[in-house]
């Protein structure tokens, strides 16, 4: 290593032990998760897509392991399997992650902030989004977009609609990858009646099952059946196949519910004024949103109660940052008009330890920290002076 190179290295280092320090004195506790993690955790949560992703072995059980690809979900297993689980809890972590990025390093530094147990929301949500900010402050950088959402809104939109359930599921889902949302809403039929079709007995009996429970069901059924192969594929593969097909037969959508759905995403602006906005389609839709209206309305209290100036942030009921585990509100904060990648990003994943294992809900909220990105775009305004400008 360089002389130059170990002075960055260097450098970077104490922001980020600056950084876990402030944090500490905020009372969260240090956490140091395993680096090699069960990979199923990891698959299931986030979808067999990410395995391309994940550095993978296997141990002499035949369990499948990985390097952990990020801290959160292995903070909350620790977390799960301590005396404090259920109870109110805060950590900070500062460690490496392993996942392959197309070029970029696969190993890279990541800091961030886990909060499990809060019951006051909208204020623990609050909180996440000030600390990131104080984050970025820590590297010297105040030049920030901040850049929210939040899921909740579309869920109570989804579950207030007259819809069939298996195309609830479907929108639910595909809320947070915009590429097969879009696709969902393209290719509903704008029929005012159900269409009927030949799997419809069996969609009625999936229509209460979550997709891994309604997958094994027709992968027995087919087994059953004498399946084993159709033209090279698997029964679990044509199982799946099938749910997918069947879901998108399964009924058209009514087309007042498809024109609220749109409008509902065109909504954009600052918090307050899409705060506006939302209580308006509620009331013009005739639908109960109430409950988590109220919750973002709440949430804008405490943000500015924190002196955070939300008439500068960006807030967008399409914005979604592309993981199923989360449940409410999601934020990214980027570089001003330089802002391809987040450089502290994340939100509320309530649904996250029951997936893991909690027999109880907990709820959770949290963030991650790039260190080397943020390390690299102080540098960046560093060169050029821009460092400490304000927006």
């Amino acid at each position: 290593m360089t002389k130059t190179a170990a002075a960055r290295a260097t450098g970077s280092a104490a922001w980020a032990d600056a950084l876990l320090l402030s944090f500490a004195e905020a009372g969260y506790h240090l956490a140091e998760p395993a680096i090699l993690q069960p990979a199923e955790p990891f698959l299931d949560l986030s979808g067999e897509d990410i395995r391309k992703s994940l550095y993978l072995t296997t141990d002499a059980t035949g369990e499948e392991l990985c390097l952990r690809p990020d801290l959160t979900i292995p903070v909350a297993r620790d977390y799960l399997a301590s005396p404090r689980a259920g109870q109110p809890a805060g950590f900070c972590y500062l460690g490496p992650v392993f996942r392959y990025r197309n070029g970029a390093a696969s190993e890279f530094q990541q800091a961030g902030i886990e909060s499990f147990g809060r019951t006051d929301r909208a204020a623990a949500d609050a909180e996440m989004l000030a600390l990131g900010l104080e984050a970025t402050a820590a590297f010297g950088l105040t030049d920030i977009d901040i850049r929210t959402g939040d899921v909740a809104l579309f869920t109570a939109l989804i579950d207030a609609l007259d819809l069939y359930p298996v195309w609830k599921r479907r929108l639910i889902k595909d809320f947070n990858r915009k590429g097969d949302l879009e696709m969902d809403l393209s290719r509903l039929t704008l029929a005012e009646a159900p269409v009927r079709n030949e799997y419809e007995g069996v969609l009625a009996a999936l229509a209460g099952s979550d997709r891994k429970a309604a997958l094994a069901l027709v992968t027995d059924l087919m087994s059953i059946a004498g399946a084993t192969n159709v033209g090279g594929r698997s029964v679990a593969e044509i199982a799946d196949r099938f749910l997918e097909q069947s879901t998108l037969k399964g009924g058209a959508l009514p087309r007042d519910a498809l024109g609220i759905i749109k409008a509902f995403l065109a909504i954009a602006g600052n918090p307050t004024d899409a705060l506006k906005q939302l209580r308006t389609l509620a009331a013009d839709a005739r639908l109960d949103l109430n409950v988590a209206i109220d919750e973002f309305e709440s949430r804008i209290g405490f943000m500015a109660a924190r002196g955070l100036d939300t008439a500068k942030m960006r807030f967008s009921t399409s914005f979604g940052r592309g993981l199923d585990y989360y449940t409410g509100f999601e934020f990214e904060l980027h570089r001003k008009s330089k802002g391809v990648e987040p450089l502290v990003a994340g939100g509320r994943y309530d649904g996250l330890l029951g997936q893991l294992g909690s027999v109880t809900a907990i709820p959770a909220v949290g963030f991650s920290i790039w260190i080397e990105a943020l390390t690299q775009v102080r540098r960046d305004a560093a060169a050029t002076g821009s460092a400490g400008s304000t927006a």
